[in-house]
């Protein structure tokens, strides 16, 4: 039971008029006045970094009537980040989002990306807003793709020396191919996904080495191929 101070005690009551609600917001193809936490679904993604910036953490959440039922936890720049986001995967899929934004996932990217999801999804600003009955649970492997890796930009560059691919969606990049006045015309990659599923399936590691490799832009028309991480 509420207690008053003696000075509203002493006050006469003044009728409430129009009592709306809350707005309205879009949620899996319906508009809902959400008052609990179970009135929110919707499925989306946001960004989480910590304090000193050195690391980088990209949430997936589905969402289900205020239940977390999927996570994708993916992380960049900092080793011990990745361990936890294994224990955050683990964490967070059964909780409510209430109770999420009130866990400690380990680390602080991982924190804040739940907060920036939990200002998302509680605003009606899911991925699935104007989608009849949401996303499916296992919608957020469809961002891993057919080999279930996250996709990777990698990147270096210098002044003195111009710049390094290292790492491209298509995977991991071997030689890098200039033209005659030394600019980027195409690259060389191997991706290490279909490699390592092509050995898991009987291909000795060679065969599997040719077999994921592939080439990208003006590659044949070089005059000069360079290892970015040796050259």
């Amino acid at each position: 039971m509420a207690i008053y101070s003696r000075e509203v005690e002493e006050m006469c009551v003044v009728a409430k008029g129009p009592n709306h609600g809350p707005a309205p917001i879009p949620e899996e193809g319906k508009w809902i006045q959400a008052k609990e936490i179970k009135d929110i679904s919707g499925f989306t993604h946001g960004i989480g970094w910590c304090a000193p910036q050195q690391g980088a953490c990209k949430l997936s959440l589905n969402i289900k009537n205020g239940i977390i039922e999927e996570a994708l936890v993916e992380t960049i720049g900092c080793s011990g980040m990745t361990h936890s986001a294994a224990m955050a995967a683990e964490i967070l899929q059964g909780k409510t989002i209430l109770e999420a934004l009130n866990t400690d996932l380990v680390c602080d990217a991982i924190n804040t990306a739940m907060r920036e999801l939990f200002l998302q999804i509680v605003y009606g600003r899911s991925q699935s807003a104007f989608s009849e009955d949401g996303l499916t649970i296992g919608a957020g492997l469809e961002d891993l793709g057919k080999g279930t890796r996250s996709q990777v930009g990698t990147m270096y560059g210098t002044r003195a020396k111009g710049v390094r691919y290292l790492e491209m969606a298509e995977g991991y990049v071997t030689r890098m191919a200039l033209d005659k006045d030394d600019q980027v015309i195409g690259y060389e990659f191997v991706s290490l996904g279909k490699m390592t599923d092509f050995i898991k399936k009987g291909d000795d590691p060679n065969t599997a080495y040719k077999k994921a490799q592939g080439t990208y832009g003006r590659f044949d028309e070089a005059v000069k191929y360079i290892d970015p991480r040796k050259e």
